[in-house]
């Protein structure tokens, strides 16, 4: 023997009954059936013996790494980013982003046995089968996108405390649209909806929770218009763009009822988180910028194939008129000078030849307030910019009205009225008149 070397049970099983085939105790046949190989892997294997010994069946790879092993210098380098840019990711996602970002390629089970041999304990166990059944996918892209918002730290301790608002398509699974913002409100929502439209079409159905935003929780009374078609409450600002869009609201009345988007913003919490601490992003605008690249490759990567591949949107809107839907409306009174105050300053309709519409008194003005800042008005079905007056219209000074003289006639000093009240237990005094009298008659 060339030198010591220690056998693996299986290997030593078969030495032993080499051994005996060479001795004759058994033929090449009887060897073959209990070592499970064919007569002539049986005769190769004694002719190794004979002339190498037992280390002729000694696996040839034994103490040399194998050609597909992974280098060590590799395997430290995972092992580095795992415990800094790249940790709490999953060893999918690890693997993912070790290819695009690092060009080291490596299977997700290659990942998850460097980082045990490491002892780096996995983000992300398998999960547990489901006792469930989840609802099914209805058939058509387009049939319904499900709407929701989720308050996280997206920049850990980079920056401030996000809400990303986000919109899914039940059917497909695809991030239709995502926007951060410094809390879940309206303009979050309409940027989504604006990137739904845009990007794909006009939604049939949308799914959301019953937040304030979606529905009035206010019993007001409904005005003409509104009980004509049909409402029972009144609609909030993005109630009445979905109204103005044609598409149905629907009420979801658990969490678990909108499950898809919710199961969405798990995944999120945990890819985006890490993404966007590799690119190193601090600020909520640069957050909002990488935003269409990471749906993008977030979709490619995940998204499923409908049942039915025709879509099921409807057109999208002309610009000028999508920007008039997504807008915050409020409404003024014109006063006098054909103007209006709107958030302490006043201005006055402008039409599109830079002149001054002129408003009767009391009118109703609908102002909007655009995604973008900008404003305009609504005004006898049509659309105005507004013009910001530095100094007030001149108003027609009315002279006061001054009170009416009083004609009343005024009674004489003798007059009846004048009298003091008669007491029935004294006897009036007497008139001038009545003396003469009584003087003339002798009395």
């Amino acid at each position: 023997m060339r030198g010591e070397i220690f056998l693996s049970a299986k290997e030593s099983r078969r030495v032993f009954v080499i051994e005996q085939a060479v001795k004759g105790n058994i033929s090449n046949r009887q060897a073959a059936e209990v070592l499970g190989l064919s007569r002539r892997q049986v005769i190769r294997l004694k002719g190794r013996m004979k002339a190498e010994g037992v280390v002729g069946l000694a696996h040839k790879n034994r103490g040399r790494a194998p050609k597909h092993a992974v280098p060590k210098e590799t395997k430290e380098k995972v092992v580095s980013l795992a415990k800094g840019p790249l940790c709490n990711a999953s060893c999918q996602q690890t693997a993912e982003l070790l290819q695009e970002f690092y060009g080291i390629t490596l299977s997700a089970k290659t990942v998850g046995r460097i980082l045990k041999e490491a002892g780096i304990p996995l983000a992300h166990s398998h999960r547990a089968p489901k006792r469930q059944r989840s609802r099914e996918r209805l058939p058509q892209e387009g049939l319904l996108t499900q709407l929701d918002a989720s308050p996280f730290a997206w920049l850990e301790d980079r920056g401030p405390l996000l809400t990303l608002h986000g919109a899914i398509d039940d059917a497909t699974g695809k991030i239709q649209g995502l926007y951060f913002a410094l809390n879940e409100c309206l303009e979050g929502y309409f940027q989504v909806l604006l990137q739904v439209v845009q990007n794909f079409g006009v939604p049939k159905s949308i799914y959301s929770d019953r937040h304030t935003i979606f529905f009035s929780p206010k019993k007001e009374k409904l005005s003409i218009e509104e009980e004509l078609a049909g409402q029972s409450v009144p609609l909030t600002q993005f109630g009445r763009a979905l109204s103005e869009l044609g598409i149905n609201h629907i009420p979801a009345r658990s969490p678990q009822a909108k499950g898809r988007i919710e199961r969405l913003w798990g995944t999120l919490q945990s890819r985006l988180v890490i993404e966007l601490r590799l690119a190193g992003i601090s600020t909520l605008e640069e957050a909002n910028a990488f935003l269409p690249g990471f749906i993008k490759r977030f979709n490619q990567r995940f998204a499923v194939t409908p049942a039915n591949p025709e879509a099921a949107y409807g057109p999208c809107p002309p610009s000028d008129m999508l920007e008039q839907i997504l807008s915050w409306r409020q409404e003024r009174k014109a006063s006098r000078g054909s103007s209006i105050s709107y958030l302490g300053h006043t201005y006055q309709l402008v039409d599109s030849n830079g002149r001054v519409v002129p408003l009767r008194p009391g009118a109703a003005v609908e102002v909007l307030t655009h995604l973008d800042g900008s404003l305009s008005a609504l005004y006898g079905g049509n659309r105005y910019l507004l013009r910001q007056l530095t100094q007030l219209p001149k108003m027609i000074a009315e002279e006061p009205k001054k009170n009416p003289v009083s004609r009343a006639h005024k009674p004489a000093p003798d007059h009846p009225w004048r009298r003091t009240p008669i007491n029935p237990s004294k006897k009036p005094a007497p008139l001038p008149h009545d003396n003469l009298l009584s003087a003339s008659h002798g009395g």
